[in-house]
């Protein structure tokens, strides 16, 4: 699905209205979302290859909470017999528009639609944060057969750099309550040591060179833009713009991320 943390039953906002609001906020902008966010690094894969220690090739991968199936797409070219899991109507709607060849079921991470000991590997891309883990946990284990893994990435903004820092910095003074970074992921997971599965975790540093309006849509297409009214949002966006073309005059952004993965191995 997407990638706002804290956002969600996972440790971040606790009013309810508020996660779905900002859950429900997606479908509005997927082909934002399809063309602004970023993809993943071939390194992530060889990553979640050795941590979990067997290959992708072959295995039964349910990718939750698949959005526009950016992840979906990069599992199927390792060769994983994958599946995407969507909630939204209007990001289930891009997927297959992008990806009709690619199977696709809507449900969602709480209450997964699949039987048990079904597939060798749950995958959350930017996604696990979207669920409440006293469901989605057990959901995890039910459906993995015994040497199955689950595991969850975020892509997170290089906070280090200092134009990233100061636009944060901007998001959190404009958008205070709505805006949540990209902080205490390492908590989001720990649900998963209390099950019983075998943590790992790993993090990679890699970036993309995109054109302004790119970066644009990706930040539309987070929830704490795409749940504002169109009147708030436009003059926010028009601003970051303004401030990304004052950083790289050429129009070309260089855009650091982290990429924050863990692996769960669910061991008999």
């Amino acid at each position: 699905m997407t990638n706002d943390q804290n956002a969600g039953g996972a440790g971040g906002f606790s009013e309810v209205r508020n996660f779905r609001e900002l859950a429900g906020s997606f479908g509005a902008v997927a082909a934002a979302y399809d063309r602004g966010r970023p993809g993943y690094p071939e390194g992530l894969f060889d990553e979640l290859e050795r941590l979990w220690g067997r290959g992708l090739k072959g295995a039964r991968v349910l990718d939750v909470g698949a959005g526009t199936g950016i992840a979906t797409r990069l599992l199927a070219a390792r060769g994983a017999d994958v599946v995407g899991v969507e909630p939204s109507a209007g990001m289930a709607a891009q997927f297959q528009a992008v990806s009709p060849d690619l199977p696709l079921v809507r449900g969602v991470g709480d209450d997964l639609p699949f039987h048990d000991g079904s597939a060798d590997l749950v995958t959350y891309a930017q996604a696990f944060h979207w669920t409440h883990p006293e469901k989605s946990v057990p959901e995890a284990l039910r459906v993995l057969r015994p040497g199955g893994a689950v595991a969850a990435w975020w892509n997170v903004f290089d906070e280090s750099v200092p134009w990233v820092r100061a636009r944060d910095e901007r998001l959190w003074a404009a958008l205070s309550g709505r805006y949540h970074g990209y902080r205490r992921i390492a908590e989001l997971t720990v649900p998963f040591a209390a099950a019983g599965l075998e943590v790992s975790r790993a993090e990679l540093r890699w970036q993309r060179r995109v054109p302004v309006e790119q970066v644009v849509d990706n930040l539309t297409s987070r929830s704490y833009f795409a749940s504002l009214d169109p009147e708030r949002r436009e003059p926010l966006l028009a601003a970051e713009r303004a401030a990304l073309l004052a950083e790289f005059p050429d129009g070309q952004v260089v855009e650091p991320y982290v990429l924050d993965l863990t692996v769960a191995v669910k061991r008999d």
